[in-house]
């Protein structure tokens, strides 16, 4: 059974959100918390860094707050009164359609509603878009049915990833009982800068400026992958599953923005500084324009200098620019003069080795399929066949 498709604002209020004066900002708790985009959001509900006294767009309990630039179709629930920056807009369900049913639709569709995204820095979906993207919307108590379902399913790959933190916490612990905080360095280790380690420091870098360049009608079904900020996550993993191709003949015209396998790719845009090591079974790609890329020789492995970032975040150097609470970026000058503690080889190689032990036993059996299997369930419910 099929259900009949309406567009979202004849069910849902949407309040786009709006930047506050800058010199409003603060960090003393004074006036409603900033959700300025998906840096601000936590699990499930946000995790905001900055307060205003001059907020104009309010969230209120319960409703759904969407990210509707860069990381596009972003969620987080709406535990108290926020103020909603331009990066995200608020979703308040009307008396026709289920929050939770909300959610989940969006969860499924989210890579939907992302290829409606504009702009040649970073993509970014209007209101009219919002307000016209389709929704199958069954009657009330079936929407609820299948949320509580959706629920079910969702729990089981919530302890999924419950593992995989407490596993990454573990590594947390080893990684600094190895190495240390690299500002105090207690280990004494030597102090140098990112450039010295590329392969080639005149081309070490690349960042991929060619957003307007490639048209929509240029990517194709299948072919060369182009990675996006959504195939690294903000834990460090590099995620082998391309959603964007391009043709060889035009990845010829682009190699310069190629991707080998042990490059470090970093989001510049959006959530800056997100990064992971591209371990891919595709024999050649490129990235797309909102990362840059790192390759390095053999004195640094990548997998050493990305869990640095990851577990050292806010220790090792400020890698994004721009006021706070407007839009922010990194340049590749930054990175380059990035300085920290250089352990030996081994020692890397020692954590690497520590590293792949836990992480392997997380892969086993059929846990890489429960994403898989939920993502299946969630377009079936969508499609009226669950």
């Amino acid at each position: 059974m099929s259900w009949p498709l309406v567009k979202l604002f004849e069910c849902c209020e949407i309040i786009m959100g709006q930047a506050p004066v800058g010199s409003s900002y603060n960090e003393k708790g004074e006036g409603h918390a900033l959700i300025a985009g998906a840096g601000d959001f936590g699990e499930l509900t946000p995790k905001p860094k900055k307060f205003t006294t001059a907020a104009s767009k309010l969230s209120k309990k319960e409703d759904l707050i969407l990210c509707i630039r860069a990381t596009i179709g972003d969620l987080n629930w709406s535990n108290d009164e926020y103020c909603l920056g331009r990066g995200v807009a608020g979703l308040r369900p009307k008396a026709n359609l289920d929050k939770n049913y909300l959610w989940y639709f969006i969860t499924a569709n989210k890579e939907q509603l992302a290829s409606k995204g504009t702009g040649s820095t970073f993509k970014q979906v209007s209101r009219v878009i919002i307000s016209d993207w389709e929704i199958p919307l069954p009657p009330l108590d079936e929407q609820k049915r299948i949320a509580a379902i959706l629920d079910k399913a969702d729990a089981i790959r919530r302890k999924r990833q419950q593992a995989i933190k407490l596993a990454d916490d573990f590594l947390r612990s080893v990684f600094l009982d190895m190495f240390g905080d690299p500002v105090t360095n207690p280990k004494g280790f030597p102090l140098s800068i990112l450039s010295n380690f590329y392969i080639n420091p005149k081309s070490g870098t690349k960042c991929g400026p060619f957003g307007s360049a490639l048209k929509k009608y240029e990517y194709v079904e299948d072919g060369v992958p182009v990675w996006n900020m959504d195939n690294i996550s903000l834990n460090g993993k590099f995620t082998d599953s391309p959603r964007l191709w391009i043709t060889e003949s035009k990845y010829s015209d682009l190699e310069a923005y190629s991707v080998d396998d042990g490059d470090v790719i970093i989001s510049r845009a959006g959530t800056v500084g997100k990064m992971g090591v591209v371990r891919s079974k595709s024999e050649h790609s490129i990235i797309s324009t909102n990362l840059i890329r790192v390759r390095f020789g053999e004195k640094l492995r990548p997998e050493y200098f990305v869990n640095l970032m990851n577990y050292c975040k806010g220790r090792v150097g400020r890698l994004k620019t721009g006021p706070d609470g407007a839009f922010t970026h990194m340049n590749t000058g930054i990175l380059d003069k990035l300085e920290f503690p250089y352990p030996t080889i081994a020692l890397q190689d020692k954590f690497i080795e520590i590293k792949d032990k836990v992480t392997s036993s997380l892969e086993k059996g059929e846990m890489n399929e429960i994403d898989d299997l939920f993502n299946s369930l969630s377009q079936k419910a969508f499609a009226g066949e669950l």
